[in-house]
């Protein structure tokens, strides 16, 4: 079984962080690195965000979280173009680079 890798979106709610939306990436660790690295956001996340993203890794069928960045709505909407842009040029001109905006 290959290792792939998602971001997931989170945002807190009364019940914990729930996860509201995903970005599955592929099979690539560099790629899907090198595009979270892209992403903007803040590493130093503490307890009063409102909104994460996640980088996720699934080596055998179990999700294990490899990074966070604290994010603002305004982040997320970014992140969102900066990864359809990259998941674009990757799935239908096989560019793996990532172009940090």
């Amino acid at each position: 079984m290959k290792t792939s890798y998602f971001i997931s979106l989170n945002m807190r709610t009364a019940n914990g962080f729930e996860c509201f939306g995903r970005f599955d990436l592929g099979c690539d660790r560099q790629f899907a690195y090198s595009l979270f690295d892209s992403l903007r956001g803040t590493d130093a996340v503490n307890e009063t965000d409102m909104l994460h993203m996640d980088l996720m890794e699934v080596p055998n069928g179990l999700p294990v979280n490899l990074r966070v960045i604290g994010c603002t709505s305004m982040d997320i909407a970014l992140n969102g173009k900066i990864i359809t842009e990259a998941m674009f040029k990757l799935l239908n001109l096989g560019e793996t680079m990532i172009e940090r905006e």
